[in-house]
């Protein structure tokens, strides 16, 4: 008789795993916590309740099924930290598109890679990260973009990517303005996506998310609800999140550090995603603590040193942090005495 071989191994535990898509618990938050903060982009001046976040998510959700995205298909993003990352994440969440995170700091090579890697069959983009203009790189790869009049691509290196969606400013003919993909659906379109969003399994994949390809190409990580949700849910359980905490998010939302243990804690327990600018900044994450009055903050060792010796960091009021998560490589001892 052939061995068996178990699909899920539990050991003792006194809290269960979350058995639910991470749409469903977001739904859930949203109801729960409607007119609480959700996400404040204070590089942005954007701030969104949960019940304003969730109106977003479905907008953009359906949108996304409009143009022809189903179940199963894959949706790139290329971007540093803003609110558009987060309604594109639960957007794809919700409609069971699986996300896939991208490095901004990829070039051209890279990107055809992975996204023909798993056939990517649309890309959300910012205009630029430091001083790598997106939409010049990608039309490195898909020169055709440039003639196109028409918003389906077609492009011959990018054999599988459909369509583009440009976060800000004007872009190509042939690109979307992520803007233009925020109306109110229609009471049909909300219906269509919430039958998709209850067919939706746990176990599913949902998320790919690449390595850093330090020995060869980038391998990508197939996730699924089950995994980040409850990762994402355990965490903030260990450092106590509440619905009254407000966590400073400076970890790029591209790696599980944000995405994951920020949004997705967040978003379990009612917590507020806090967003100082689109890539970490000393100063700006000072700033946002004080005037968001933080009680959380994430970041590598590098960052809570560049924290500690900013010229400026004497003359900001930090009383309102309690706790946090330093990840990412061993903490000298006497950064933590400090």
């Amino acid at each position: 008789m052939a061995q068996v071989r178990l699909s899920y191994a539990y050991g003792t535990s006194s809290q269960p795993l979350l058995g639910m898509t991470i749409g469903e618990k977001f739904d859930q938050a949203c109801q729960q916590y409607a007119n609480q903060d959700a996400v404040v982009s204070v590089h942005q001046n954007v701030r969104l309740s949960y019940k304003q976040l969730q109106a977003q998510v479905n907008a953009f959700a359906c949108s996304l099924l409009k143009l022809g995205l189903e179940k199963g298909d894959r949706i790139a993003i290329w971007s540093p930290n803003c609110v558009e990352w987060t309604i594109t994440q639960f957007a794809a969440f919700k409609a069971g598109i699986i996300l896939v995170n991208l490095n901004p700091a990829y070039k051209s090579s890279e990107l055809e890679y992975v996204l023909n890697k798993v056939s990517c069959k649309a890309l959300v983009i910012a205009s630029q990260f430091k001083s790598s203009n997106y939409q010049e790189i990608l039309t490195k790869i898909a020169p055709e973009i440039t003639q196109s009049t028409s918003k389906l691509v077609s492009a011959k290196r990018l054999p599988h990517l459909k369509h583009i969606i440009k976060i800000d400013e004007e872009a190509y003919a042939g690109i979307h303005r992520f803007a233009d993909l925020l109306p109110e659906p229609t009471p049909v379109q909300l219906d269509q996506l919430q039958a998709i969003a209850a067919d939706l399994q746990f176990d599913e994949t949902i998320n790919i998310q690449f390595t850093s390809g330090t020995t060869g190409n980038p391998k990508g990580t197939m996730l699924t609800h089950n995994n980040i949700l409850n990762n994402g849910y355990f965490v903030g359980e260990a450092i106590h999140l509440t619905p009254q905490d407000r966590v400073c998010i400076s970890v790029p939302l591209f790696h599980c550090f944000g995405m994951v243990m920020g949004n997705l804690a967040c978003i379990t327990h009612g917590s507020a995603m806090i967003y100082p600018s689109a890539v970490f900044n000393p100063l700006d994450t000072l700033k946002t603590i004080q005037q968001e009055k933080c009680t959380a903050a994430y970041g590598v060792p590098t960052m809570f040193i560049a924290l500690l010796e900013h010229e400026q960091f004497d003359e900001f009021d930090l009383s309102s942090l309690r706790t946090g998560i330093m990840a990412g490589s061993p903490c000298p001892r006497e950064i933590m005495q400090r």
